[in-house]
């Protein structure tokens, strides 16, 4: 080889696409039941670890599942294989304890109900083997502590059995008049003491007896430590942890308080989108989340279908943003559902903090944070529903919020549609992956064998648009989709490819 030449390097190959199995279910109904609207699961969340997983459901429960299959030997999953410990085929969990974080309440200024469906779970860190999570319903967000107390039982009544009788009551006979005079507490007066004399003799009272407490079992107790309340005039879309551990962030429709963990009877305000007229409102708030490593970022989305990037160090206020994210409306695109169908429902930073993943009625988008102009990638989820927009109107299913996920990994996204389905879509460039997936037993019933073929639009930038192979109405086996059964909440393992989701009241999890 010449000192000159330059070998260029061929360009990775995309990889290869996931073949997704059933784990476990939670909560299975069995054909014909009835789903009792308090159990529908309205949240899940896996913590930093991977190993516990929360849900909460409109009842105001929340259950919480920890993991068994590497519970024995400690360590994550890839460094257990590598020492060699016999690995399962997927990640195992079990119902670990679960408690009741809300109650339905009531405003009696604004003679309003406050229902108990939590709306969101977040994680906090972990210390001294105890859990801690927030949860929120609409109006009040409590901080839960969650760990194993040691039970304390009488394993031995410690009766002196020479007087006990049927029900342990002490022995009476025609002689115990002439025996010894007990006192109220077990002593007996064969000592003369005066009867004011409280102290205790050598050796103490033979006759007093205490039952003997063990506490060999432990118990969860899950105890509320603060209630950050009266914050919100509005309902609450999300909460976020910072990532300095201290600090968390709640959003209504238009502001978003900026709370301390240890202080609950006072927030701070960071956003505020309310118009002195508010007449002249034009767009609200939908969600928001902090950076994952910088304590200062954090990023709020809206009904326009634009994602705002913020940064505390500007100033107090953050009405004025550092970054504006949206796309440009195609022209003689606008019709009456336009705005509607591209508000955000939700958003998430990728683990490494660069892109952030924003789900609208009909797509999923990942956009750069380094590139405002547009989303670098675009995945069609609800295309063969546009030609139903009036239907979708008429029963409200148009206003339906599904939630989106990232892969620990960053090279895959998930988010959920109609007929309990979900679909999970390859990012890595010239990935053509786009799984369409049933939360049942059997996953890939519905499975489009034909792969979506990436089209990419010319642009200065290069954007992707990735299509499932859909029929308008019909998924691949014919059968005509279910608006009333809707897939709205799913979570990705944040170190594997598992996948949590609910299905109304039933929680299944998939791995790959």
């Amino acid at each position: 080889m010449n000192g000159g030449d330059v070998v260029a390097e061929a360009p990775a190959s995309p990889p290869q696409p996931l073949e997704w199995k059933f784990s476990q279910v939670f909560g299975e109904r069995t054909a014909g039941e009835e789903v009792q609207e308090v159990d529908i699961i309205s949240a899940i969340e896996f913590d930093r670890s991977g190993d516990h997983l929360a849900t909460g459901d409109r009842g105001g429960r929340v259950v919480l599942f920890e993991r068994t299959d590497t519970k024995d030997h400690g360590g994550s999953r890839r460094d257990l294989e590598r020492m060699g410990y016999p690995i399962s085929r997927h990640p195992e969990f079990r119902y670990k304890t679960e408690f009741q974080s809300h109650e339905p309440e009531f405003d009696y200024l604004k003679s309003l109900e406050i229902e108990e469906k939590i709306n969101k779970i977040r994680w906090c860190q972990t210390a001294n083997g105890a859990l801690f999570l927030l949860s929120t319903n609409d109006k009040t967000i409590k901080y839960w502590k969650v760990q194993e107390k040691k039970v304390k039982k009488i394993s031995e009544m410690n009766v002196d059995l020479s007087k006990a009788v049927g029900n342990g009551g002490v022995a009476s006979s025609s002689n115990s008049s002439i025996g010894k005079q007990y006192l109220a507490n077990g002593g007996d007066k064969s000592h003369n003491l005066p009867s004011n004399d409280l102290s205790i003799p050598p050796g103490g009272f033979p006759s007093l007896r205490l039952p003997v407490v063990t506490s060999n079992e432990t118990s969860l107790m899950a105890r509320c430590g603060r209630v950050y309340a009266h914050a919100h005039d509005y309902h609450i879309n999300s909460i976020s942890n910072n990532s300095d551990g201290e600090t968390f962030i709640s959003a209504d429709d238009l502001r978003i308080n900026l709370w301390n963990l240890e202080i609950s009877n006072q927030s701070f305000n960071i956003v505020d989108v309310k118009p002195g007229n508010m007449e002249d409102l034009t767009e609200v708030i939908t969600s928001a989340e902090f950076h994952p490593s910088h304590c200062n970022m954090l990023a709020y989305s809206s009904s326009k279908g634009s994602i705002r990037l913020i940064d505390l160090r500007q100033s107090a206020l953050c009405d004025s943003h550092a970054k504006l994210f949206e796309e440009t409306e195609a022209p003689g695109s606008r019709s009456f559902f336009t705005e509607i169908i591209a508000s955000i429902s939700d958003i998430k930073f990728a683990r490494d903090g660069r892109h952030i993943l924003s789900r609208d009625y009909m797509t999923l988008k990942l956009w750069d944070i380094n590139m405002d102009s547009g989303p670098v990638a675009t995945f069609q989820v609800h295309e063969y529903l546009r030609p139903k927009l009036c239907d979708l109107y008429e029963n409200d299913s148009i206003f339906d919020k599904f939630e989106c996920c990232l892969s620990g990994d960053g090279l895959r996204v998930a988010t959920g549609s109609y007929s309990n389905l979900f679909r999970v879509f390859g990012r890595a460039p010239g990935s053509t992956e786009a799984s369409t997936l049933e939360a049942s037993k059997n996953p890939m019933r519905r499975q489009v064998q034909t792969p979506s073929r990436p089209t990419r639009s010319l642009s200065s930038i290069t954007r992707v648009v990735r299509r499932g192979a859909e029929a308008p109405g019909v998924d691949a086996n014919g059968n005509s989709f279910d608006f009333t059964t809707k897939l709205l909440h799913l979570a990705w393992h944040p170190t594997e490819n598992s996948i949590a989701c609910a299905a109304a009241n039933s929680l299944y999890m998939y791995s790959a």
